[in-house]
């Protein structure tokens, strides 16, 4: 019988492929659309990972979400840096989210206040993404638009306190496999995976539409 981190990758194999080959994805590694995209992109991901990293403290505390609550892996103030660069010191004052970014945060959000395994459910979609295919485009980042290496603009991809990346995705599917949860509960979770990537494929289609290319 397969393992719980198998199952999840698997069952949502096809939305993950989804995900990356949007037609956004595509021309943004494709060095088709130019920076304002890219800030752009990352300013909505800041609004997601407040959703995700804004009840740590209290999830640290739960029999399924804390073992998954991994400080190393934070990427907010990293996402901030980030938008202070692109956006300038006063980012802050022009945030704004997509709807579609805002029906994504307020998803994960009832995850966190209502449920632990769906709150899991997005933290395996997020954090093991930006830990695999998310160093793909820092390295398109730096190359097309001149970042530093490892530098700001990019820092949300780079995670410090992860030195063996490969290692940690290791122990992590390892927690996914030993979660609290019955086989009812994983199909839920899974499910719930499948919704986060369609969720978050919404958000390339509306940067889609935001920053077409001209024909």
């Amino acid at each position: 019988m397969d393992s719980f981190s198998t199952l999840i990758r698997t069952a949502s194999h096809e939305q993950h492929v989804e995900a990356e080959t949007s037609t956004f994805m595509s021309d943004l590694l494709g060095g088709r659309l130019g920076v304002a995209a890219y800030a752009r992109y990352t300013e909505q991901l800041w609004f997601v990972y407040e959703a995700l990293e804004s009840a740590a403290q209290r999830l640290a505390a739960d029999s399924v979400t804390g073992p998954f609550i991994r400080p190393e892996l934070f990427r907010l103030a990293a996402l901030e840096r980030d938008l202070a660069h692109l956006r300038g010191p006063d980012w802050r004052a022009g945030l704004s989210a997509l709807p579609s970014t805002l029906a994504y945060a307020e998803r994960i959000r009832e995850c966190t206040e209502r449920w632990p395994g769906g709150y899991v459910a997005h933290h395996y979609t997020r954090y093991l993404g930006d830990l695999s295919g998310g160093q793909i485009i820092r390295d398109k980042a730096e190359k097309t638009w001149g970042f530093a290496k490892k530098g700001d603009g990019v820092r949300f991809y780079v995670f410090e306190g992860i030195p063996n990346p490969a290692a940690f995705k290791r122990d992590y599917r390892e927690l996914l496999d030993g979660v609290a949860a019955d086989d009812l509960e994983k199909q839920r979770i899974v499910t719930e995976c499948k919704k986060a990537f369609a969720l978050n494929t919404g958000v390339f289609h509306a940067l889609g539409e935001e920053f077409p290319l001209s024909a």
